[in-house]
């Protein structure tokens, strides 16, 4: 019985710190905007940047035409927006697993 009680807290300790602890990324608050238009990017067309730490980086994961007219009155063409963002910054570009547009406060 000592053996089999030994064997159970030799094999649950092993287990409990076997165990890898993953790092989940964290939100942040980011502008959000058209890198072209408003952040001063090369580029050919419309497509949707994050400016953090005030480096702007186009992003992959989501696209500017998800988050309502680009072109509008508060379109990311027209002006720079807040977003909740979760990704990390790959070959200069952001890769976004969250991207939520955060509304404006009138």
């Amino acid at each position: 019985m000592k053996k089999v009680l030994t064997f159970c807290i030799a094999l649950i300790s092993f287990t409990v710190f076997s165990q890898e602890i993953i790092e989940q990324p964290k939100k942040q608050i980011v502008e959000a905007s058209c890198g072209q238009c408003q952040f001063g990017m090369e580029g050919k067309s419309c497509d949707l940047a994050v400016r953090i730490d005030g480096k702007p980086y186009f992003v992959d994961g989501t696209h500017i035409d998800q988050h309502g007219d680009a072109h509008g009155s508060d379109g990311f063409c027209a002006k720079v927006r807040k977003a909740e963002v979760v990704g990390e910054i790959v070959d200069n570009r952001f890769k976004a697993t969250f991207f939520k547009l955060i509304p404006e406060t009138k």
